[in-house]
């Protein structure tokens, strides 16, 4: 199987993994904001995410020194966030929506960066060339760090600590666990970043360091200003 279709396949997984995460949390008798299904709301996630992903993607690419168009996870994740900020400062929404989307994000990346892995060369998410026992070999004869499987599991031991965290009904990571799993994305993939060959921007940082620094600000100043969270069982969770 080609390194495009198993980027494909594992793509597919993603979105799988990331409904069936939406459906066990249904199970669970949390109750999040319904805002976060309303056709209005799932529409400006679905544009800021699309534009976010191959605006970013192909700026990139460009700083790079490369041609062409990409897509880009993060870039995705920070135009749904720009998106649905706006959505709601314009429609008068001041709930926190994002609860529900904390697992099934963590899932959808982790599993969605293996889809990364076996797709080789071609993706351009590979790391840096290394001489440590565990780089990879993706076809050229250069060993290179497998920054994809340091994203997938950083953000499945997110998903693992998540989970935990929902069958012993912690009201705060429930109630927090979008701007949480923000902050965890954020902080490790500003890391990772030191080991990709993408051309920098500002010292020798990428655009991809500074757009995890600002989702990992996002995050802070949303967690920092939260309020105090109440048991599980005596509100719905916003």
């Amino acid at each position: 199987m080609s390194g495009a279709l198993l980027h494909t396949v594992f793509d597919i997984a993603a979105w799988l993994a990331a409904a069936a995460a939406l459906s066990w949390l249904s199970r669970r008798g949390l109750q999040f904001p319904a805002q976060s299904f309303e056709l209005p709301y799932i529409a400006a996630l679905v544009f800021g995410a699309g534009v976010g992903a191959y605006l970013f993607g192909s700026a990139n690419l460009w700083l790079s020194g490369q041609s062409g168009i990409a897509r880009s996870v993060e870039g995705a994740l920070a135009g749904g966030i720009v998106a649905i900020e706006l959505y709601k400062w314009s429609a008068g929404i001041t709930v926190r929506t994002g609860a529900r989307f904390a697992l099934p994000l963590a899932l959808g990346i982790a599993i969605g960066r293996l889809g990364c892995y076996f797709a080789g060369l071609d993706d351009f998410t590979y790391g840096t060339p290394t001489a440590l026992p565990f780089g990879h070999d993706f076809g050229d004869g250069v060993l290179r760090h497998p920054v994809q499987l340091y994203e997938s599991a950083a953000m499945a031991l997110f998903a693992l600590v998540y989970v935990l965290a929902v069958l012993n009904r912690n009201a705060f990571t429930i109630t927090n666990g979008f701007y949480l799993v923000l902050a965890c994305y954020g902080a490790q993939r500003f890391l990772w970043e030191f080991l990709k060959p993408y051309g920098t921007l500002i010292g020798p940082f990428t655009l991809f360091h500074l757009l995890s620094l600002s989702i990992l600000l996002y995050a802070a100043v949303m967690l920092a200003t939260a309020p105090k969270a109440r048991p599980v069982h005596e509100r719905a969770v916003a």
